[in-house]
């Protein structure tokens, strides 16, 4: 079984905010963690709309700032500021698949395509920062060219620390089972990503060669799984206190009008696979407030 440090919370778009990641560091105080993606542009120019450009990672242990861009200069400026503000290592994106990253943006994804420009990208950060550097990449765009082996040398060759790779092409979405190949010839530590959720599947990609394993969709509705698969212990739960600490740190980040309608997502995981949770579920997508809020996460949790 990997250890702490060898377990990695994946950067999910929209969910591993620093609300999140405060809920994850209340049960795993050294998992490492990895923020959202952070847009080079929107990070450089200080965006205003985006709280995450203004976060301090000085409190949050060891995690990393993951970003995305396809101009590699403004890629070592952003990474320059998120040192600044204290992340621990800088991890580039080269896997979200969705179009306006992957194909409007010529980022993402769309790096696996363009080796050159990816290349360029890692080391134009490298040099920009004194801390590590990874990647999170994919198998290849399609399954005609799975070539994530050509990314991983031209990582090493750039001065990149380690890689995650996520055992889906561009193409797969996150559909269908992630496929993990063994990585025992790498030249490069590779961090295993997909469809990992139990002990078992940590054990098993430890068989494949890879150094260290990273949980996403697993988290939803659970940010203790790292908690829950290191312990040889399972806990009995107060999960009505877990949400609502959980919503008292989304009010704190982004106030009640924004905070609200965003947590409606994480009360809908919390409550997964419980009784009457479709009708809980319907009941929170109504609601506006955070007094209604608190009340129908109350009554919910008082009556499971």
């Amino acid at each position: 079984m990997f250890a702490n440090n060898q377990l990695f919370a994946a950067p999910l778009a929209g969910i591993t905010d620093k609300p999140f990641r405060k809920m994850v560091r209340m049960f795993s105080p050294d998992v490492r963690l990895i923020t959202e993606m952070i847009s080079c542009h929107s990070l450089v120019e200080q965006h205003k709309n985006c709280p995450r450009n203004f976060d301090s990672y000085d409190d949050e242990g060891d995690i990393g700032a993951q970003i995305f861009g396809a101009v590699p200069e403004l890629m070592g400026t952003a990474a320059k500021i998120l040192q600044d503000q204290g992340a621990k290592w800088i991890d580039i994106n080269m896997g979200c698949p969705v179009p306006k990253v992957a194909t409007r943006s010529g980022a993402g994804a769309y790096l696996m395509r363009d080796h050159v420009l990816a290349g360029k990208i890692m080391t134009a950060v490298v040099e920009a920062v004194d801390i590590p550097v990874s990647i999170k990449t994919r198998l290849g765009w399609d399954s005609d060219s799975k070539d994530w082996r050509d990314l991983v040398n031209i990582a090493y060759n750039s001065g990149v620390s380690w890689v995650a790779l996520h055992g889906r092409t561009r193409a797969q979405g996150y559909l269908g089972n992630a496929e993990l190949p063994d990585v025992h010839d790498c030249p490069l530590p590779i961090i295993a990503n997909g469809d990992i959720r139990t002990k078992n599947d940590i054990e098993r990609v430890q068989t494949l060669g890879y150094s260290g394993a990273m949980i996403g969709r697993g988290m939803l509705g659970q940010p203790w799984i790292f908690d829950d698969l290191l312990s040889p212990e399972k806990y009995n739960r107060n999960i009505e206190k877990m949400v609502l600490q959980h919503l008292e740190f989304v009010l704190e980040y982004y106030g009640e009008k924004v905070g609200v309608p965003m947590f409606r997502k994480h009360v809908a995981w919390y409550s997964s696979g419980m009784p009457n949770s479709g009708e809980f579920r319907v009941k929170i997508n109504s609601i506006t407030t955070e007094s209604e809020l608190k009340l129908a996460i109350s009554e919910f949790w008082g009556c499971v």
